[in-house]
């Protein structure tokens, strides 16, 4: 994968990056018959009031409707091409089964036009073929993992992202995720094979305010700079400090190392280790 640079021809250009999209179809318009609308509600509740900051604004999109079940089993798909697609940091790949029915799946790192796909207890550990994780051998680098059998997938979706079967105990298997988090999951949860692709999305500097304006994402004022009815640290004569045992947030809950996952949540029991464990 490559990192587009800019010649310095203004300030912006001088740190602005964009993705190579090696690999991607840049002229293909999305499939007509796998687009939704896609309203947008800039983080504000029914009554108009924002309950999520720093959402507004931002470029139109339509929704591809990805496959995350693949319930075509046992039924092989070639990828007609790898597509971008505005609502995940991932590509996508438009494939089209033997019966000629088309649909939209993560694309992993290496699958190209032409490459075909299967979804299949039995199908070839490759990348872009779905299994059940009891047929995955152990150490198999995998994404799109489940966390319920036929809810589709749920983890390891992201760009760059992959997980590891580190084993197998009966209908349980153990997944370390890209956070460094082992869990359980069952062995009758599908898994696909590979990483997922465009591995430099992280690799992609920004450069200037506007283009984060276009992704519809709205600035983030410091709450220092703010007026004490408006935030727990703003107030005082000139730059002062939060006055505070720690930082917290608008609503004065601990902003920095505060857990907030419940402490008798009833999933703990799958987690063999946490992510920031040593």
């Amino acid at each position: 994968m490559a990192i587009k640079t800019f010649k310095p021809y203004t300030p912006a250009r001088r740190n602005m990056t964009v993705s190579g999209f090696d690999g991607v179809d840049k002229k293909a318009k999305p499939e007509r018959s796998l687009v939704e609308t896609l309203k947008k509600h800039a983080g504000r509740n029914s009554y108009g009031h924002i309950t999520v900051r720093h959402q507004g604004g931002g470029n139109k999109r339509k929704y591809r409707v990805i496959d995350f079940k693949r319930l075509k089993t046992d039924m092989s798909a070639t990828v007609q091409r790898i597509e971008y697609d505005p609502n995940r940091s991932a590509y996508i790949a438009l494939v089209k089964y033997e019966d000629n029915t088309l649909s939209y799946i993560l694309a992993p790192y290496g699958l190209k036009a032409g490459d075909v796909v299967i979804a299949s207890a039995s199908a070839d550990i490759k990348p872009g073929n779905c299994l059940p994780i009891a047929n995955i051998p152990v150490g198999t680098v995998i994404h799109n993992v489940e966390l319920q059998p036929g809810h589709g997938a749920q983890l390891v979706r992201s760009a760059g992202a992959a997980a590891q079967l580190m084993a197998k105990e009966g209908d349980m298997a153990q997944i370390r995720l890209p956070s460094g988090e082992v869990r359980y999951i069952r062995t009758n949860c599908t898994a696909c094979i590979g990483q997922v692709g465009n591995l430099d999305h992280e690799n992609v500097h920004i450069g200037k305010a506007g283009r984060k304006r276009h992704m519809g994402i709205r600035p983030t004022v410091r709450g220092s700079v703010m007026n004490p009815n408006d935030h727990p640290h703003g107030g005082g004569e000139g730059r002062a400090p939060v006055g505070r045992p720690g930082p917290v947030t608008p609503w004065g809950k601990p902003a920095m190392g505060y857990k907030t996952r419940k402490t008798k949540n009833p999933t703990n029991k799958f987690i063999v280790k946490r992510r920031n464990s040593k």
